[in-house]
């Protein structure tokens, strides 16, 4: 492929790639690892896109994408979650977002706060839990089935969420080295 990502095959049929959001970066050594942040970076706004409509449409407007996800993670397994946990499991660095998320989604009675010995915690409320059923009930229906009748394979994709979250390792340590700077 030549550096400006399409040239024509053996068969004339011209090909194109990799596909990237800024080609300067994916001049370098590892073209496909820009043509990952690119994908990635899609899948991010459209999920994001899909989890605030997801809620709307279930009856809860008004949220963000971080907090539609900071309250799937106080949903998560039915019991109490300190700031730090949510923060360790979403792999947030910027506690304060999550704190604010938190807040608002206490004000709008989704989740309580309480405490275990000196650590503030929080839990979901019946409404927080209502809608996250709602939000579950929704994403089979216009999410799950529309992907199922693509035929992926639910392996092959549970192998390339591992590797994702290997990969974001990677930048984890790549954002501390260059934090170091």
């Amino acid at each position: 492929m030549s550096d400006e990502g399409s040239e024509n095959d053996q068969a004339g049929v011209r090909t194109i790639g990799p596909v990237v959001s800024a080609a300067h970066l994916a001049s370098g050594a590892m073209p496909a690892l820009s043509e990952l942040e690119f994908a990635v970076t899609m899948m991010v706004n459209a999920y994001s896109r899909w989890m605030v409509r997801c809620m709307a449409a279930g009856g809860t407007a008004g949220l963000s994408p971080l907090d539609v996800q900071v309250l799937h993670s106080v949903n998560h397994r039915g019991r109490a979650k300190t700031l730090a946990d949510i923060c360790l499991v979403l792999n947030i660095e910027d506690t304060h977002t999550v704190s604010y998320a938190l807040k608002k989604l206490d004000k709008a009675g989704l989740i309580q706060s309480g405490r275990q010995g000196k650590e503030k915690t929080v839990s979901i409320t019946k409404e927080g839990e209502a809608a996250c059923v709602e939000y579950r009930s929704l994403r089979e229906a216009l999410l799950v089935e529309p992907m199922k009748a693509l035929g992926l394979d639910e392996r092959e994709l549970s192998r390339l969420a591992a590797t994702l979250r290997l990969v974001s390792g990677n930048y984890d340590q790549a954002a501390r080295a260059a934090a170091a700077m």
